[in-house]
């Protein structure tokens, strides 16, 4: 008899605001509890889950890539990444710069799976520096860097951007393209990014409270043809930095069930309508 397949067991959501760990304090006592509540209960989760892997997938903010090549989606194939990407990053994220383990293994099998899928991502053999786009949220979630990670960048930070459609259905691939192995037993998706926010724009520290109450209600609906019903304008209205929520289309795709919001506060103080869901699966 064949080795069973490979599963995703768990998909998660959350922001990746650098305040949540660079300047904590800022914010009202009781986002900040709630905020770290939440994140606690989904590093519990994932404990529970116990995965072999995570693909962690999120934005980065030209730490690796610039407007000279800049990729729709990209797939790290190393087996370790440094993050931050400087000692001065890790200071003001209040993290200090190491390495987190990689699944080279587990990468290489979805950057082959998603060029037979009529995806073309680009290939980062090595060399994946880390920002507050992972580095945040695994703060909260693994603590001691023990889970091994497949990052995936998407472009949620400069236009053109991929369509809503496009993420979703690349989130599709990924849940095919674990279910096609059987190297790695139990694959976690952690998707990172937005809500609204605008960065370097005069706009910041403002929150579009209503688009963030919208998308979570889409995303907690389960249909995927209103979760990415979504126009450029509709996403400028919530900040340049909304268009973060690719990443959570993602892992929307990747789960291809409705979420639960566990969390949604409001933070000015970290310039970012502040969210954390799981999928229902």
């Amino acid at each position: 008899m064949g080795q069973d397949m490979g599963q995703i067991v768990g998909v998660f959501a959350t922001s990746h605001s650098p305040g949540i760990t660079g300047f904590p304090e800022r914010a009202e006592p009781a986002q900040r509890a709630a905020v770290e509540g939440a994140f606690a209960e989904v590093r519990r989760r994932i404990e529970r889950l116990a995965p072999d892997a995570v693909i962690a997938v999120s934005v980065e903010h030209f730490t690796n890539f610039f407007l000279g090549n800049l990729p729709a989606f990209a797939i790290a194939t190393a087996d370790s990444y440094l993050g931050p990407v400087t000692p001065e990053m890790g200071e003001f994220l209040g993290i200090g710069q190491h390495h987190y383990p990689g699944d080279g293994r587990l990468g290489r099998h979805l950057y082959r799976f998603a060029l037979e899928s009529e995806f073309d991502p680009a290939l980062v053999e090595g060399g994946l520096a880390f920002d507050e786009n992972f580095c945040v949220p695994l703060k909260h979630l693994d603590p001691g860097s023990r889970l091994p990670l497949v990052p995936v960048i998407v472009n949620g930070v400069n236009p053109p951007w991929p369509t809503a459609k496009r993420c979703y259905d690349f989130g599709r691939m990924i849940r095919a393209a674990v279910e096609a192995q059987s190297d790695v037993a139990r694959v976690v998706v952690l998707g990172t990014g937005g809500l609204s926010h605008w960065v370097g724009m005069p706009q910041s520290g403002t929150i579009n409270e209503e688009f963030d109450r919208d998308f979570l209600d889409r995303l907690n609906s389960g249909d995927s043809a209103r979760l990415t019903d979504y126009t450029q304008d509709q996403i400028d209205a919530a900040g340049n930095g909304a268009h973060e929520i690719r990443t959570w289309l993602v892992a929307a795709g990747a789960a291809g069930v409705p979420f639960e919001t566990l969390l949604y506060k409001p933070v000015p103080a970290w310039l970012t309508g502040t969210a954390i869901a799981a999928a229902l699966l």
